[in-house]
């Protein structure tokens, strides 16, 4: 039953996600829980494009793009979609040296750099992530379900979250909006969902149900734990400001389990990010390797090169500009919001191509929805830039 769409989700929820919820939460209270669920909304109608056209087309989106939108676009969006992971590939590095570091003590960058070369040798030995995997999981999982839990024995005002759904923008909360909106709208992920629908090969027959079975569930899940996460942190570290340090963040489990509460956030956080170091890795460097025709399997050694790649990327940048790993995880997340225009003007252009979709070309309301998430994006791009320069 699990297809594309928890592919997408488990990408989205991870130490970007957190990160920037728990700082939206303990800085702004419930007011920016609109940005979760617009960002939510507007990944499932993107997700959902990108799975009707990996379908009807049979084939891989960056192929797709080249026939229908020139070679050109093609190569300039899977060259984004690649330095988007490179952008994700900070974040999953700072957040597994964050989580072992709250553990164990030492320093976050001696344990992000253990944490890369244990990716990079695991990558060597696929079975062995396999077994990884499911224990890393395991661990998310119980972080989760800690979050439901304390979230509602934490004693929010409920009434005061429902009103966080309205629209509104805090002073001095711009920054930690684009970087919600580039974790939790994750326009790579939706556009790599086209793949993940391939690889499953799914069918025009199959559509409905896998809409219903695996789109919906798959991308409102990670969202609703989002928000959980979010109500928790504006509860429990009310006042305690957006620049909240990694210790302030760990303590938002503590009204359910105290001393162990913070281990759990920690062991969470390091799993969803050490998890997601290879998938996104590995995504970024399949696409790339798709955009210049190279090899496309993952043992090819152009796909290889480009993992190690990514992930060293990670790695030189924890390094380089590592004294604020919370903040530099914040920007990392904003600084994919500069790409994400040209991949939502991609996807939005194929599901509308009669001569490629036919009957499962877009309706009025997915095309609304769609001019929607570019709008957000270039809206979000453009303040980043100005802020920027």
């Amino acid at each position: 039953m699990i297809g594309p769409a928890f592919v997408v989700g488990s990408w989205q929820f991870g130490p970007g996600a957190l990160t920037a919820a728990v700082q939206a939460g303990s800085g702004y209270g419930y007011a920016l829980i609109w940005v979760i669920v617009a960002c939510n909304l507007l990944m499932l109608a993107f997700a959902d494009m990108s799975i009707r056209i990996g379908i009807v087309s049979g084939n891989t989106l960056i192929s797709i793009t080249k026939q229908y939108c020139g070679a050109l676009v093609a190569k300039l969006s899977g060259v984004g979609l690649f330095i988007i992971t490179l952008m994700f590939s900070v974040g999953n590095a700072v957040g597994s040296g964050l989580g072992l570091s709250l553990l164990f003590g030492g320093s976050v960058i001696w344990w992000s750099l253990a944490c890369t070369a244990l990716v990079a040798c695991v990558l060597l030995a696929r079975r062995l992530y396999r077994a990884i995997e499911k224990a890393l999981l395991a661990i998310v999982a119980t972080m989760a379900v800690s979050f439901v839990i304390t979230a509602f024995l934490s004693g929010p005002e409920w009434s005061a979250a429902g009103g966080g759904v309205i629209p509104s923008l805090p002073a001095g909360a711009g920054l930690l909006i684009v970087a919600m909106v580039g974790t939790n709208f994750s326009m790579n992920a939706a556009f790599f969902a086209g793949y993940a629908g391939r690889e499953r090969g799914l069918t025009r027959e199959a559509y409905r149900r896998t809409t219903l079975v695996d789109t919906i569930p798959g991308i409102v899940a990670p969202g609703l734990m989002t928000i959980l996460v979010l109500i928790t942190a504006a509860t429990v570290l009310e006042g305690g400001g957006a620049d909240a340090s990694f210790g302030d963040l760990a303590g938002v489990l503590e009204p359910i389990a105290g001393e162990a509460g913070r281990i759990i956030f920690a062991l969470g956080f390091f799993g969803a990010a050490f998890s997601s170091m290879l998938a996104n890795a590995t995504a970024g460097a399949t696409v790339l390797a798709d955009t210049f025709d190279w090899a496309k399997d993952v043992s090819a050694l152009p796909v290889r090169m480009g993992i190690l790649g990514i992930l060293a990327f990670g790695a030189t940048v924890t390094v380089i500009a590592g004294s604020n790993p919370v903040q530099l995880i914040i920007i990392a997340q904003a600084l994919t919001v500069l790409i994400k225009p040209l991949l939502g003007v991609v996807l939005v252009y194929l599901a509308n191509n009669s001569a490629l979709m036919g009957t499962m070309r877009n309706a009025w309301w997915q095309n609304a929805l769609g001019v929607c998430g570019v709008l957000l994006v270039v809206a979000t791009s453009v303040h980043l830039a100005m802020n920027l320069y």
